[in-house]
């Protein structure tokens, strides 16, 4: 069962789509705390070692770091011996360069605006309660669980009533109103799930 708000933005394909993945393009979380962090490890490391390596050049070595072992290090080994290590590094490198060019998933349900400057969302978490508290007022309805999927929404039923046909209707109707009074763009059909629990 889908929602009026979802049969108009799904059913004129991109119309629908473009403030969805514009919403959704602009709430993912950025990757500012890995490369601030990996930002600043590179810049201390750097400028103590240029620092180590000026004052060694000009005879006095602060001895921060033990240039003399490093440098013997590099003498002992030849470098076809240390490309293992090398390809391990570079490695690390891309991973690093992957983890910050690959977009974060958001914790948002964007919501729909008049304005298409102002992007809001609301937190998933959020949005399943609201969905299940409309769900659990539904006549008939004793519990209701509801799970935010990429192509539906789950609303899972448990109820004693013996007309299941109605009450799936009622549930999937409250929920579709409550997502199109909210204006959420997560897309999809709403599902309902029925589970009967004895009397």
């Amino acid at each position: 069962m889908t929602s009026t708000l979802q049969d108009r933005l799904l059913g004129t394909g991109t119309a629908g789509e473009a403030p969805r993945r514009r919403s959704t393009r602009a709430l993912r979380p950025a990757r500012t705390p890995a490369g601030v962090a990996l930002a600043t490890l590179l810049t201390v490391s750097l400028s103590l070692l240029a620092v180590e390596l000026i004052c060694a050049l000009m005879g006095s070595p602060l001895g921060l770091l033990p240039l003399d072992e490093l440098i013997e290090l590099g003498g002992r080994h030849v470098w076809a011996e240390l490309s293992v290590a090398g390809l391990v590094l570079a490695a690390i490198g891309m991973g690093m360069l992957l983890l910050a060019a690959l977009p974060g998933r958001t914790r948002l349900a964007p919501l729909e605006t008049a304005d298409p400057l102002i992007v809001i969302g609301i937190t998933r978490s959020g949005l399943r309660r609201s969905l299940r508290d409309v769900a659990q007022q539904v006549d008939g309805v004793t519990k209701a669980r509801v799970q935010l999927r990429r192509r539906t929404i789950e609303v899972t039923v448990i109820t004693r009533e013996d007309c299941p046909g109605s009450l799936l209707r009622q549930v999937g109707t409250a929920v579709g109103d409550r997502l199109a009074a909210l204006g959420a763009l997560c897309g999809g059909e709403v599902v309902v799930r029925l589970r009967r629990r004895g009397i």
